[in-house]
């Protein structure tokens, strides 16, 4: 049976300050919040993968850790944004700001993509912008007052030490995914 895994950088210790923002957007029709317990930035999005493959992957992170060159490193999160656009909503995110870990990230991003590219998996359709999902938006009820709030707030939601990047599993379940670390790779 195949896993859906992912890889991410996790936002522990950072919750308190999710979910902080969140309240702003409490109630919001059509607005489902996530777990701030379980933010993160996802890396690669691998999807239903065999069990038998996860030794060959972490290999590949091995590698791409070292491929990127990026050492341990702090980054600051801040700021709100939705995807794919303001006009249509489908994800509300806390991003990295200018300056404070977004190259860190992208590098990361980007030798994990060329690992796992080269090990059959598909290659990203879309540019990468490190982000970490807070809210998904089912229909467009509440869409104008997500769009004040991410026009008109610039939260600060904190820093965090980057040590290591995360093989993790997504379990799909009725009250939304569940996410477990299969296995973690150093910087």
């Amino acid at each position: 049976m195949a896993n859906r895994l992912f890889v991410s950088v996790d936002l522990d210790g950072l919750e308190d300050a999710i979910e902080s923002v969140q309240e702003r957007f409490d109630g919001v029709s059509g607005l489902r919040l996530t777990d701030p317990a379980q933010a993160h930035i996802t890396l690669k999005f691998l999807g239903d993968t065999d069990p038998d493959r996860v030794d060959d992957i972490v290999t590949a992170l091995e590698g791409a850790v070292e491929d990127s060159g990026v050492e341990p490193f702090e980054a600051e999160f801040g700021s709100l944004g939705v995807f794919p656009s303001l006009s249509y909503i489908s994800v509300v995110w806390v991003g990295v700001r200018d300056g404070q870990g977004g190259a860190e990230l992208t590098a990361l991003h980007e030798a994990v993509e060329a690992r796992t590219v080269a090990m059959g998996f598909d290659p990203e359709d879309h540019e990468f912008t490190p982000h970490a999902t807070i809210a998904r938006m089912d229909h467009a009820g509440g869409k104008e007052t997500v769009q004040d709030t991410v026009k008109n707030e610039d939260p600060d939601v904190g820093r965090l030490r980057v040590e290591e990047i995360r093989l993790k599993e997504s379990e799909l379940g009725p009250d939304g995914p569940t996410y477990r670390t299969v296995e973690s790779v150093s910087l």
